[in-house]
């Protein structure tokens, strides 16, 4: 008696864990897998959208240079 197992890679079983994941959210929310996976994506990709607008605002080189003409703006003020 000979069985086969199929190979068990780190992808394939994240895989296996996010289907699991999902099906066990869809089925406590009462609602269809494949309407639970795209709502995912959705909020996946305006958290993105986010993380990229405030990544924009936040960059080191941008505060630096805002930073820079501040405490210049700041020393002209006070030697007037």
């Amino acid at each position: 008696m000979s069985t086969h197992w199929r190979s068990t890679t780190p992808a394939s079983m994240i895989r296996w864990l996010l289907n699991l994941a999902t099906r066990m959210l869809a089925c406590s929310l009462n609602m269809p897998e494949p309407l639970v996976h795209n709502t995912g994506v959705f909020v996946f990709a305006h958290v993105q959208a986010v993380e990229t607008s405030v990544g924009r605002t936040l960059c080191p080189v941008r505060l630096q240079r805002r930073l820079r003409s501040l405490l210049r703006s700041w020393r002209r003020q006070s030697a007037r």
